[in-house]
């Protein structure tokens, strides 16, 4: 641990508004908690909000893991990792299961989490009305009535327009029958996931200044009309060309000098955990 940072670099007394504002998100599922957003030494935009809430919530026994877009080697993850362990004594991994607090950029791991870990999400945009009213002062009107009809219309549309929902990241969800949530640019293959999880689920946006949550074992249904069921991407005949799993989320590939397509696990950890298993 470098000396020269307070102990998680926040001061204490912004790591303890921020546990309350968790707190309170923990206590009304999917509910946009307002916080005092700190500065940190990295751009607005690039995971200030999920950074926030990992200094909040770490402590030594800690284990940290960080991934973007699945990848424990990304810029954005090595770099976190390196910020973290600065200002920590913490341990750092890249197996899911070994971790206690997961910060994640657009993915929800393979492994399915346990009662005892934290994913935390990386948000850029945390209001699902966004894109349908962009005044802040009437989306909480519509929050708080319960209006989401123009959220139903888009859907409906696009359903008229393409004969299916073209939404793939961001599907917007229902928490608990009460309030929708964006899920954070996850692809629409991880929604189903959030549903009766046994882990935490916390949602920072540092730039909009928004935590949200869903708590252990809580009701998440993506939002479907009754004849068109939800549906996530389909990778039926495509296999990882590392592993060979044929159900997690798989990221195209282009092999530069035959031009050939090919797939890959989006979990590098997973796909590693994989090929580990196979070869013993």
């Amino acid at each position: 641990m470098n000396n020269n940072y307070n102990y998680a670099f926040l001061d204490e007394g912004s790591k303890r508004e921020i546990r309350r504002s968790v707190l309170k998100a923990v206590a009304i599922p999917g509910y946009q908690v307002p916080f005092g957003s700190r500065e940190l030494p990295i751009g607005r935009g690039w995971g200030t909000g999920g950074l926030q809430l990992t200094l909040s919530l770490i402590g030594p026994d800690d284990i940290l893991k960080v991934i973007d877009q699945g990848s424990d080697e990304s810029v954005n993850a090595v770099n976190i990792k390196k910020f973290v362990g600065l200002c920590t004594d913490i341990k750092t991994t890249k197996n899911t299961r070994e971790a206690t607090i997961i910060q994640t950029r657009h993915r929800i791991p393979e492994v399915p989490l346990r009662s005892n870990q934290i994913l935390i999400f990386q948000v850029p945009i945390p209001e699902p009305l966004r894109v349908v009213e962009p005044r802040e002062e009437i989306t909480k009107k519509m929050h708080a009535e319960k209006d989401y009809s123009p959220i139903w219309l888009q859907l409906y549309e696009s359903l008229v327009k393409y004969k299916k929902v073209t939404i793939p990241t961001e599907y917007p969800c229902m928490v608990e029958g009460r309030y929708v949530m964006n899920p954070s640019p996850i692809p629409k293959f991880d929604n189903p996931k959030l549903n009766k999880a046994d882990c935490l689920y916390l949602f920072g946006a540092g730039r909009e200044k928004k935590i949200y949550a869903i708590p252990p074992y809580t009701e998440v249904i993506s939002l479907a009309f009754d004849d068109v069921p939800f549906e996530r991407e389909s990778f039926a005949g495509k296999i990882c060309c590392l592993c060979g799993s044929k159900n997690t989320y798989l990221d195209e590939m282009f092999d530069a000098q035959t031009g050939e397509k090919f797939y890959q696990c989006s979990d590098t950890s997973y796909c590693q955990e994989v090929r580990q298993n196979v070869s013993k």
